[in-house]
């Protein structure tokens, strides 16, 4: 058999094949039908050369054990681990959409604001990993998905892991060694910062549509990772601002340690770089314009203070390119003579406020809409102290100034201390456990934690209708306000069509009934017409539908006592037949014609004559019909009233 399973296969007796999605250099991925939750997920079957391997497997086991932990918004969901035919699956949340490889291969290079955009996310999905102590080691373009909303969602959390010893394995790191950091492709331990080397390559590719390292094998391009600078992003693409490219390229380092300190340094860079730079093409030239307020964005963490000395209160000396040096190549170079023009204009403008204000008192610089760093450093080179304090805001970066004291503009003595009043993002709340509480006050207290919440349906045999089953992500999960959280919510028992089983033997009708899920109750009933043990009736009704676990109520024949026959002969037909109904017999009436007069209407013989006999059953009077004038008897006589074999219940003398 092929490592790709046909379609219509039962994978693990759950998961049925629907069609191929793609294959990688360490499995197979199908999507499938969950025939127990009714919902599409993607299975990822591991290759079976590695499936052989004890030590691969117990990490391909616990590594899938700690990526199923992994609840966020930009992490493909793991629902489900196991093995089936001689190797081993995942079970993911399954998207529509594509990958952001074929987005880039179909769309680059992206927008610069796009492009951070989704760089954002993929960080905010490393950061999450991260925290709780796992890193990717695989992060490409291809293990991005982009779903039909626009948004990232990173796959294959600590699952794939490429090392020295895989790279002369063919497959199993073509197609990966160009996102390598040096430190994988020499063998080394990784780290967070191994992550946030790749994630740069990435934005690397956004917005030039290539990656800065290739060669004929992985191997050469293992060498240049480690030992070669990446070309400057903006050869390829000229309309990539220079704080951007700053951004790119401190990502990039070669040593761990002069990369970002982790991804939410990535992060502030990224927001400060949109926050402050809007990008205007007119032809082939891009300039720089300036953000709202008096400042322009600097470089991110990391490089701020050497980037911002350079731009504020010195020249630049940029080794990336002579274009940046002052050489008149109408690109590179007009960009970094408007930002030093931006930058000249607002140290000229502190110094203004010093000749005017006198030397005791300056103007404190409008530091709202910026990032804190910035903000920090210009406030200390206008001679003044800062202090922080962090506060929530719902529509505001983490990290952007939201207030200040002093405010911008006013002038107080050299030296004094303004307060900023800094984003600390959405903030976060703690998914609480919802589980059997109904939906209404479920919606209210994820509202009330600043959750947005979505909602989906569910039968289930063990809660109640319209009640909470589960929350996804799961409860404990600490995500940020503004995020979704979806409620499964209980449609109820599964509702199974109740069979017709009137007219079989109770224990048949039992038997058939509770193989589909139902309880069974009965009720017996006296009647002599049918066999002990038959179905009379049943409720609910045959062919309506119930909820799984209902009860079916059957009404089940049972034998009536045997009672004394009363004789009744030779007395009248209307009262023989009430002394008979009265011992709870049903009565049949049969006339014969006669010519003895004394026998008229009154009963000749009955059958049976005498005993015992079940209740309910049918005793038969034959009573006289009296004919003058005629020698023989004969039920058939003329003038007889009744026809031969004629049965009269219930008739009067």
């Amino acid at each position: 058999m092929t490592d790709v399973p046909d379609t219509s296969t039962i994978i693990d007796g759950r998961y049925r094949v629907l069609h191929r999605v793609g294959s990688g250099g360490m499995a197979d991925v199908v999507c499938a039908e969950d025939l127990q939750l009714g919902r599409k997920v993607a299975i990822k079957l591991l290759h079976r050369r590695f499936a052989q391997d004890e030590e691969f497997r117990e990490r391909f086991r616990r590594e899938a054990s700690s990526a199923a932990g992994l609840q966020h918004p930009n992490v493909v969901a793991v629902y489900d681990r196991g093995s089936w035919d001689d190797t081993y699956y995942i079970a993911m949340e399954y998207l529509e959409g594509r990958t952001l490889k074929r987005l880039v291969q179909d769309e680059a290079p992206l927008a610069p604001e796009r492009a951070i955009e989704l760089c954002v996310q993929i960080l905010r999905a490393a950061r999450f990993a991260h925290k709780r102590g796992i890193i990717h080691r695989d992060l490409k373009p291809h293990n991005v998905i982009i779903d039909s909303e626009g948004r990232a969602k990173v796959t294959d959390f600590g699952i794939a892991k490429a090392g020295a010893s895989d790279m002369t394995q063919t497959g199993s790191i073509m197609g990966t060694a160009q996102y390598l950091s040096p430190e994988q492709a020499q063998g080394h331990a990784v780290s967070a910062a191994s992550d946030l080397y790749s994630i740069g390559i990435i934005l690397y590719e956004m917005l030039t549509g290539r990656v800065p390292f290739e060669g004929e094998s992985a191997v050469t391009i293992a060498l240049k990772q480690v030992s070669e600078p990446p070309e400057p992003p903006h050869r390829f693409n000229p309309g990539i601002p220079q704080p951007l490219e700053a951004v790119i390229l401190h990502a990039l380092e070669k040593d761990p340690a002069r990369r970002y300190g982790d991804a939410d340094e990535f992060i502030a860079a990224l927001e400060a770089v949109a926050h402050g730079i809007g990008v205007q093409r007119t032809g082939d030239a891009t300039s720089v314009l300036q953000p709202t307020g008096p400042m322009v964005p600097i470089p991110p963490p990391g490089a701020y203070q050497e980037h911002v000395e350079q731009r504020y209160y010195g020249p630049p000396t940029d080794p990336r390119d002579p274009a940046l040096a002052g050489d008149d190549d109408g690109g590179g170079g007009a960009k970094w003579w408007i930002g030093l023009l931006v930058g000249l204009l607002v140290a000229g403008a502190i110094v203004a406020g010093l000749l005017l204000t006198g030397k005791d008192k300056v103007q404190v610089p409008n530091m709202v809409g910026n990032p804190q760093a910035e903000a920090e450093i210009v406030l200390k080179r206008a001679g003044f102290s800062t202090d922080i304090t962090e506060r929530e805001s719902p529509d505001k970066p983490k990290g952007t100034v939201t207030g200040q004291d002093p405010a911008g503009g006013s002038r107080v003595p050299k030296g004094s201390i303004v307060t900023l009043v800094v984003s600390s993002g959405p903030g976060s709340s703690v998914v609480p456990d919802l589980t059997n509480q109904p939906l209404s006050a479920a919606k209210k207290k994820l509202t009330d934690l600043g959750f947005r919440t979505t909602e989906e349906r569910e039968t289930s045999d063990t809660v109640t209708e319209n009640h909470v089953i589960e929350t996804r992500p799961t409860v404990g999960t600490s995500m940020d306000k503004g995020s979704n959280v979806t409620i499964v919510v209980s449609a109820g028992k599964q509702r199974v069509t109740v069979p017709p089983v009137k007219d079989l033997d109770q224990d048949e009708a039992r038997s058939t009934l509770e193989a589909l899920g139902f309880q069974v109750t009965t009720t017996p009933k006296e009647t002599a017409d049918e066999d002990p043990g038959t179905v009379l009736t049943q409720d609910p009704a045959a062919n309506t539908k119930a909820a799984k676990g209902a009860t079916v109520t059957l009404t089940v024949a049972k034998a009536p006592p045997e009672v004394d026959v009363p004789n009744v002969t030779g007395q009248g037909r209307l009262a023989a037949q009430q002394t008979l109904q009265a011992a709870g017999f049903k009565v049949t009436l049969v006339p014969q014609t006669t010519t003895d007069k004394t026998q008229d209407l009154h009963v000749i013989s009955q059958d049976p004559a005498s005993g015992k006999a079940k209740k309910g059953s049918t005793v038969t009077i034959t009573y006289g019909q009296y004919q003058a004038g005629t020698s023989t008897p004969s039920a058939s006589a003329p003038g007889s009233t009744t026809a031969p074999g004629t049965t009269t219940t219930g008739g009067t003398g």
